[in-house]
């Protein structure tokens, strides 16, 4: 294969980079989806990710580039989301961030005609959170879309880590506050047996910087007939041994 350098830029042919099969446009018939992109010599990045569709009747090719087209390991998943026993497309890419970043979009292809029904960033700008340290080695998180509030209890971390933070009767030496990441997983789960998937969503709590972890939202999203809404919500938080 040649290659041709533009500005530092390699570019080529787009190639095949996941493949998964089942009915999407809604005639009963199995449709080929694809993505394909453009790798990068001695490296697992990809750019141009597009979405390929292959009807199952007709073989009409059509393709849809998407808005963040550009990261690492892009998969696809075939699923039904909205009830009308019709997959829908989930594709998730590894944007490659030290925050463990993901873009994950999902497509109605009904009747070949795409249609975003789920996509990261209007999930990261509605679902905003607060962390805020406590006295007495407390962490409140507050998720205010739905206006939910959560204790984390780190009274189990470390002296050293503690004694930063924490004056010996309990007290904070100064205020903190900690940070939810964007989307860092999101997974499709039949949560009830119906046969319609679910979006489990994660996204990690930190505090005072990101590698210091506290735990994980933990959001449950529904299709409502109209869009993917909050059904439940939990909080992960880490154990410590035993003594």
């Amino acid at each position: 294969m040649s290659y041709q350098y533009y500005r530092g830029l390699v570019t080529s042919h787009p190639s095949i980079v996941a493949f998964a099969q089942g009915d999407v446009t809604g005639d009963g018939v199995l449709d080929n989806v694809y993505l394909t992109g453009v790798r990068t010599p001695d490296s697992p990045f990809i750019q141009q990710i597009t979405l390929v569709v292959q009807d199952g009747s007709s073989g009409r090719v059509t393709h849809t580039p998407l808005q963040d087209n550009a990261g690492y390991n892009p998969t696809l998943f075939l699923g039904d989301f909205t009830g009308n026993r019709v997959n829908d497309i989930l594709i998730s890419i590894n944007s490659g961030g030290s925050g463990g970043i993901m873009y994950h979009f999902v497509y109605s292809y009904l009747n070949n005609v795409a249609q975003i029904i789920f996509n990261y960033k209007a999930y990261n700008e509605l679902y905003q959170y607060a962390v805020t340290f406590q006295d007495y080695y407390k962490v409140k998180v507050v998720s205010k879309l739905n206006k939910m509030e959560y204790i984390i209890d780190i009274s189990n971390r470390d002296k050293e880590y503690l004694g930063e933070i924490y004056r010996a009767n309990g007290k904070l030496k100064q205020p903190i506050s900690g940070f939810v990441n964007p989307l860092s997983g999101l997974y499709p789960v039949d949560f009830d047996g119906n046969n319609v998937y679910e979006l489990l969503a994660y996204q990690k709590i930190a505090g005072r910087y990101n590698a210091d972890a506290l735990g994980y939202f933990l959001n449950i999203l529904a299709w409502n007939g109209n869009q993917f809404a909050l059904s439940d919500q939990n909080v992960a938080i880490f154990g410590s041994p035993i003594q």
